[in-house]
């Protein structure tokens, strides 16, 4: 009688079984969602609000034909995670450029709606598994749980990668060993499906999102130079061909999973408790600690500097004159390089310069945001290029005096 109500529940639920392609596809979709976003808002040149209204919209349609479904269809639900990774972005991404809110604070607040969501969807259910998405209560659990996951998983991300330095490469790098730590925890410590699930299911996004920018990057720093809008090709037709070969071979719906079901005694529920309560002491304690480090040593690395941007910026002043005077002979392809280049070393100078006047700081990013999308839209236009970089120009030298 059990054996056949799990069959029920499996065929009933929307959701795919946790395979290798399960994991292979999230990490194409976490990579599309940091290139595509770029893709849309520099190339194409919406801008950052017009874009997330969009996709945002976009996200919305494909989740209500997600919910009228009423078992898991690859197609649909695959375009609802590629959709909702780029919409969890932009809020994460818009929180920073348009409301400069900080990381550190975006961080605090995902995740606590993060641990919210979780509360309440357990405290509804009794379950957190993913073997059971059935109904629609669960499933606006689910859907919420994973725009928080990409939410944080890109302020995160953005916080060690950029703002404390790390670099994206460093950054994925410690991803992955975090990954596979949870995995032998897994594996040999008996921790809880569940909970390795969900914690693999969140750093997937930054390990997403190094992947991309080192595949968009250009080669002078550091990347394999394929952009934003190649990247973001190869990746939307990997996913089409795994989807198209999850929706005929079925794997996905046919594969036992290996995390553990929901069938569980009290005992089982305080241990699986305790092991939560450990595993979130532990990302508490290395997490602050290397913040804490890392924003130390920025500021003893800055201590002997003055407490002003005065005289700091003139590498910057140069790089946008340049591509001004590219932008003032037509010569976009120049123009392109420089803001490549503009992109990289702001990105590279933002630790030591945030910290020394993040308010100036903030202000400055916001008129390079403009300068980077009206250079590289697809059909610049030379007036819009040289109002952003005179104002862009403005801004720079009045902090550089």
């Amino acid at each position: 009688m059990q054996e056949n109500q799990n069959k029920m529940e499996i065929f009933l639920n929307k959701v795919p079984q946790v395979t290798i392609f399960f994991w292979i596809i999230k990490v194409l979709c976490t990579t599309v969602g940091e290139t595509f976003a770029d893709f849309i808002n520099f190339n194409i040149g919406l801008g950052l609000t017009f874009t997330t209204i969009i996709m945002g919209v976009a996200f919305f349609i494909a989740l209500l034909f997600q919910f009228k479904a009423n078992k898991y269809v690859p197609v649909i639900y695959w375009v609802t995670v590629v959709l909702i990774s780029v919409f969890g972005t932009l809020v994460t991404d818009n929180l920073t450029d348009n409301m400069s809110v900080p990381l550190e604070l975006s961080t605090a607040i995902f995740s606590v709606l993060l641990g919210l969501t979780f509360i309440f969807w357990y405290l509804s259910e009794k379950t957190l598994s993913i073997h059971s998405i059935f109904n629609t209560k669960r499933e606006v659990f689910y859907w919420l749980t994973i725009l928080f996951t990409f939410a944080l998983g890109t302020a995160v991300g953005d916080l060690y990668s950029e703002q404390l330095g790390f670099g994206y490469l460093n950054t994925g790098i410690g991803v992955v060993i975090i990954i596979a730590l949870v995995f032998l925890a897994y594996k040999f410590l008996q921790l809880d499906g569940v909970l390795a699930f969900w914690i693999a299911y969140i750093l997937t996004r930054p390990l997403g999102a190094s992947l991309g920018d080192y595949l968009s990057q250009p080669k002078a720093n550091g990347g394999l130079g394929l952009g934003t809008t190649v990247t973001s090709m190869i990746f939307l037709i990997a996913i089409l061909a795994i989807i198209v070969f999850l929706s005929s071979s079925k794997i996905d719906i046919n594969a036992k999973s290996d995390i553990a079901e929901t069938n569980q005694s009290n005992a089982n529920k305080k241990h699986v408790l305790t092991q939560t309560i450990v595993v979130l002491g532990i990302f508490l304690v290395v997490s602050i600690s290397g913040y804490i480090w890392r924003s130390n040593n920025i500021a003893s690395q800055g201590a002997g500097e003055q407490a002003t941007l005065a005289g700091q910026l003139d590498d910057f002043v140069k790089i946008e004159n340049d591509i001004l005077n590219a932008v003032n002979k037509n010569d976009f392809a120049s123009s392109k390089k420089g803001a490549d280049n503009l992109e990289y070393q702001w990105d590279t100078q933002e630790p030591k310069l945030r910290k020394i006047d993040g308010a100036t700081w903030t202000k400055i990013d916001g008129t390079i945001d403009v300068v980077l999308a009206s250079v590289r839209s697809s059909n610049p236009d030379i007036n819009k290029c040289k109002t952003a970089l005179n104002n862009s120009l403005s801004t720079i030298n009045t902090a550089n005096k």
